[in-house]
């Protein structure tokens, strides 16, 4: 077991470095705040199955001259290959929207919503995944989830 996981952080490590996003990125000892007032909180349940909840709080600076901020969540497996974008939960818009150039109007705390699924609809295999999210085009936050079975 524990020569697959090193085996698995050289992967992502390799991955993330293609792809231009660092080990703190992806929550390997990092801090979750971007400088520009974006969090991204840690999925939970974290392994999850087959669901899980993503928290993000979106700070004032991300407000300019009083615009929403456009917020996408997207889900990448580690050959860095688009899965799902995660739905908005308690959205002015409703719910299960999907998080995707979706406009927030106000700062705060929010939360999506990802059912392990993919873009066709198939329950995703169990393994490492990377959650990214991205506000107003500046530079994404990224942590990796888990999906066990």
């Amino acid at each position: 077991m524990r020569r697959w996981l090193r085996v698995l952080v050289v992967l992502l490590s390799l991955i993330c470095a293609a792809e231009g996003i660092s080990a703190q990125d992806v929550g390997l000892g990092a801090q979750d705040r971007g400088a520009n007032g974006l969090q991204l909180g840690q999925n939970y349940p974290n392994p999850f199955n087959p669901e899980t909840t993503i928290p993000f709080v979106l700070g004032e600076e991300l407000f300019v001259d009083g615009r929403s901020a456009v917020v996408s969540i997207r889900v990448f497996n580690v050959l860095a290959q688009l899965v799902a974008n995660p739905v908005a939960l308690g959205h002015p818009t409703g719910e299960g929207v999907p998080v995707d150039r979706l406009e927030y109007a106000r700062p705060g705390r929010f939360e999506a919503f990802w059912d392990g699924t993919d873009q066709m609809g198939r329950q995703v295999a169990s393994g490492v995944y990377l959650m990214q999210i991205s506000v107003n085009g500046l530079r994404p936050l990224t942590r990796k989830i888990i999906v066990m079975k």
